[in-house]
């Protein structure tokens, strides 16, 4: 199993940035495909990017494309989240998470449903 312990949460102003971070412990990181997720007040779970145990491949929600950047450093064992022009509908808490049961050249995903392990978020807050 992997435990993961998300941080960079904040409050900022519209236009401004973050970076959050994820770190990993408890199993080999490099295993793992890898996610983040954010869930508004009053909404449901929305995945926003993920990418390969590798590092090379990532695919975004519509949303943040242009503006999120996900990676990794598979030797520290984190998982990155550099999120850039913030707006306001992107406050939320932000949730990494992990799963390992896939098929080798399989797209990724940003179904929640596929994610087998849950860090305990970190708030983020954009003011306009």
């Amino acid at each position: 199993q992997v435990q993961l312990v998300e941080s960079g949460g904040g409050s900022v102003q519209a236009g401004g940035s973050l970076r959050l971070s994820c770190v990993a412990s408890g199993s080999t990181f490099s295993r793992y495909r890898m996610g983040w997720f954010r869930q508004a007040p009053g909404k449901g779970r929305e995945g926003v990017a993920s990418i390969r145990a590798g590092g090379v491949a990532t695919a975004y929600a519509d949303s943040v494309k242009g503006r999120f950047t996900i990676s990794r450093d598979n030797a520290k064992n984190i998982l990155y989240l550099q999120m850039n022009s913030l707006k306001p509908e992107d406050t939320a808490m932000y949730y990494c998470a992990a799963y390992s049961r896939f098929q080798p050249g399989a797209p990724l995903t940003l179904d929640e449903g596929s994610y087998d392990y849950w860090g305990q978020g970190t708030l983020v807050t954009v003011s306009s």
